[in-house]
């Protein structure tokens, strides 16, 4: 239990409380209070498992107390804990000896060599072999490991591709650390050398930085880093200049993989997984009336950013704060100006109303992941659930609804309340999507989810909130509001409909990948394997049998050890492919057929 935990208890900390009027009415300028708060440098951009991240769990835990919300948290109050991977650090365990023509020599970590992040924990000793970039791929009629034997050895390979870091390149699916690594291990590789070559852009020799990915899952083999130089040197053994050799193949198009003989490594990597703690914000509003108070309607918004940058951030390597306005301090501001609204009418509502503010949507819809397996009150009980995730950027009064397709009652009762024609609205069927309304319709409840789209601020330091158009945000709250009363004041239940979605699925965000399986990943499980939520209805996965809770372990007789290895392999196929999809469901491994579909 952290400091913050306990100053909860009571959440009377002065720390909190307003500077500006607080009343039942949504304002612009109250909308203006939360998102300055929320996106001050005392934050420093709420990542989950940080300070900053618990002081803004602090402040909306205080709201909700004023508001007078009821606490269903951990013990009473308004915070659900849980834990995540957070991040991974070097083990005291790395070793690394080179033996060659009868000497032996020791690398000094981290100035010489470094486990990458996805390395696995072993030990092993074995020949060294060179395999270029380590691409292999027919179609391309280029393949660094042909008539080459890289069994149980380890094998050296170069940053990128042939043509760089092009991504127009036919090359480029395959310039990836996790991608190199899966081939690697699909070849019997028992390990691999990662350089930056003496050709590339940045040709400085340097080990290639140690870093964290969303959905953790080691590679299945021994992974370390060298510089180019120390490369190098090994090559001179054999009489071999690297960058000689790095020209020919960049310049040819054509593999100059050879062993090393007589040069023999003994390797141990060690990698920590570091597990923090993070809290999703419950607060309960009871409905009056004796029966439908049972029926709950949950409001949401994900409350963390992505910190200083790093994993999520598109200036990955900009050390700065990632204000994160639009993503998400308006949708955050906005559950606060709803609660506010709905206490004000509590005794008015026939239902009860949950508003979630949900933490690790950034790391891969952690919170809203943990709820639904974790639910303060029965998902049976949960009729629907509204989620606002930026919605601060209103242009044109375009807005976006997505989830209508989730019920019946969807597109009536938001045409209904957009009466006055203030919004354009775009409306979307399908339910899931890249926000944490996707973790309940996984569970067959129906979702609504509000969004004024992207821009070229997202994910960016950029996303600052003087950007944001506070009195288009006030109308939709508004506008969300009136939804809110609706159904909560409705005879009628909302029924659940599984959409038919068009929807890339998982794959939307890898331009090389020209097919869809229809699965949504599950980034809260650890697993060997890629654990799924759910499926998209008449998708090739739904046909062929895939259930929400699924581990895929082979994808056509090739391992699938995390999530990167299922991607790249995904675009190795094409529309119509027919696949052999390996599961484990329980304690069952079956083996099931698709037929990959075109992204759409």
């Amino acid at each position: 239990i952290t400091i913050v935990s306990i100053a909860l208890s009571s959440c009377t900390h002065r720390q909190y409380e307003r500077t500006s009027p607080s009343t039942p009415d949504i304002t612009a300028q109250e909308l203006q209070h939360h998102v300055k708060y929320l996106t001050s440098d005392e934050l420093q951009g709420r990542r989950a498992g940080e300070k900053g991240n618990e002081v803004a769990a602090a402040y909306i835990a205080s709201e909700f107390k004023k508001y007078g919300l009821l606490p269903v948290g951990d013990k009473g109050t308004y915070l659900q804990h849980f834990n995540f991977i957070s991040s991974v650090k070097v083990g005291e365990q790395n070793k690394f000896a080179i033996t060659a023509n009868g000497k032996s020599d020791t690398l000094t970590l981290q100035e010489e060599f470094r486990p990458m992040g996805f390395s696995l924990d072993t030990t092993i000793t074995a020949q060294l072999v060179f395999c270029g970039y380590g691409i292999s791929d027919t179609a391309l009629n280029y393949d660094d490991y042909a008539n080459i034997d890289v069994t149980n050895k380890i094998i050296i390979v170069l940053r990128y591709t042939p043509e760089g870091r092009k991504q127009e390149s036919p090359f480029f699916k395959h310039a990836p650390f996790r991608a190199k690594a899966f081939q690697a291990r699909t070849q019997g590789a028992a390990g691999a050398i990662f350089l930056s070559g003496p050709l590339d852009e940045d040709s400085i020799p340097r080990l290639i930085p140690f870093t964290f990915e969303r959905g953790f899952g080691h590679s299945g083999i021994a992974a370390v880093t060298m510089k180019w130089t120390t490369v190098d040197s090994i090559f001179k053994l054999v009489g071999k200049d690297l960058k000689a050799i790095q020209q020919e193949m960049n310049s040819t198009k054509q593999p100059q993989s050879f062993k090393l003989p007589g040069v023999i490594v003994s390797l141990q990597t060690q990698v920590f997984k570091v597990t923090s703690t993070t809290a999703n914000i419950l607060g309960y509003s009871e409905g009056v009336d004796p029966v439908l108070k049972n029926e709950v309607l949950v409001i949401g918004a994900h409350m963390d950013h992505l910190g200083m940058g790093g994993d999520g951030s598109l200036k990955p390597d900009t050390v700065a704060i990632h204000y994160g306005a639009d993503d998400n301090a308006s949708g955050t501001a906005a559950l606060l100006e709803v609660a506010q609204y709905v206490s004000s009418q509590r005794y008015s509502l026939k239902r009860s109303i949950l508003f979630i503010a949900f933490s690790g949507e950034e790391l891969g819809l952690l919170g809203s992941d943990y709820y639904v397996k974790n639910p303060a009150f029965p998902l049976e009980r949960t009729i629907a659930m509204m989620n606002m995730d930026m919605i601060g950027r209103l242009r044109e009064s375009t807005l976006v609804v997505e989830g209508m397709g989730t019920s019946p009652r969807w597109r009536d009762i938001v045409q209904r309340q957009n009466a006055d024609s203030f919004f354009t609205l775009k409306l979307k069927d399908d339910g899931f999507g890249p926000s944490d309304h996707a973790s309940f319709y996984a569970k067959d409840i129906p979702v609504m989810f509000f969004f004024t789209n992207l821009h070229s601020d997202y994910h960016r330091p950029s996303d600052t909130r003087e950007k944001i158009n506070y009195d288009g945000e006030q109308h939709i709250v508004e506008f969300v509001a009136r939804i809110v009363t609706d159904i909560a004041n409705s005879t009628e239940k909302p029924a659940f409909t599984k959409v038919a979605s068009a929807g890339p699925g998982m794959s939307s965000d890898r331009e090389n990948i020209r097919v869809s399986l229809g699965v949504m990943p599950d980034y809260a499980e650890e697993t060997v394997g890629l654990k799924i939520s759910g499926t998209r209805a008449g998708s090739a996965a739904e046909k062929a049998g895939l259930q929400g809770g699924d581990i895929i372990i082979k994808l056509d007789g090739k391992d699938i050890k995390n999530i990167y290895d299922f991607m790249y392999l995904l675009g190795n196929y094409k529309p119509g492919d027919e696949v052999v999809v390996v599961i484990k469901r329980g304690n069952e491994e079956l083996s099931l057929h698709a037929t990959l579909e075109a992204r759409r």
